[in-house]
C-alpha cells in the first residue's frame, strides 16, 4: 500500500488539487489551493472568478484572506501556500505583502505565471518549491480549456 506523509508538499498539493477538481465541477478555471501554518491546513479556496463576476477572485486570493481571517492578522509569516498553477503577478503580490513563507506551485504558467515579469515580486524571504504534482495539475487544467474549445 502507497502511504502518503500526512505533512509532504505532495500531500499538501492533493488538497489543493480537490480544491481545482471543486473549480473544474463549478465550471471555474481549475485552481486550487490551500493554506498551511505548522502542518496544519487552515484555509482552503479555489477559483470563484465566474461566480463572484471578480477577476480578482483567485484562488491565492481566497486562500490568503481566509488564512489571515483564520489567523487573527494579516502576515502570514509562518504559512506556506500550495496552488496548482504558479501564481500571476496579483496573487505573487499578494504574497509578498502578507509575507508568506512558501509558495509550492504545481504546474508553471509561461504565459501569465509571476517569474515571466519577476521572481522580484516575492518577499525576501519566500521559498519557492515549483512542479510538485505538475503532470496532474497541468492536467486538469488542459481538460478544461480542451472541454471548451470543443463548445
Amino acid at each position: 500500500m502507497d502511504m502518503v506523509d500526512p505533512f509532504s508538499d505532495e500531500y499538501f498539493m492533493k488538497q489543493a488539487l480537490i480544491e481545482a477538481q471543486k473549480a473544474f465541477d463549478a465550471d471555474e478555471v481549475p485552481i486550487g489551493a490551500v493554506i498551511v501554518c505548522e502542518n496544519k491546513i487552515i484555509s482552503r479556496a479555489h477559483n470563484l472568478t465566474e461566480r463572484l463576476n471578480d477577476v480578482t477572485a483567485h484562488a491565492e486570493m481566497q486562500a490568503i484572506t481566509a488564512a489571515a481571517d483564520y489567523l487573527g492578522g494579516k502576515y502570514l509569516g509562518q504559512c506556506t501556500l500550495y496552488v496548482t498553477l504558479e501564481p500571476c503577478v496579483m496573487c505573487a503580490g499578494a504574497t509578498m505583502l502578507a509575507h508568506l513563507k512558501g509558495i509550492t506551485y504545481g504546474a508553471g504558467d509561461s504565459k501569465k505565471g509571476y517569474a515571466r515579469l519577476s521572481e522580484s515580486i516575492l518577499h525576501k524571504k519566500t521559498k519557492v518549491v515549483p512542479g510538485v504534482l505538475k503532470d496532474e495539475c497541468s492536467n486538469l487544467i488542459r481538460a478544461f480549456f480542451q472541454d471548451k474549445r470543443m463548445l
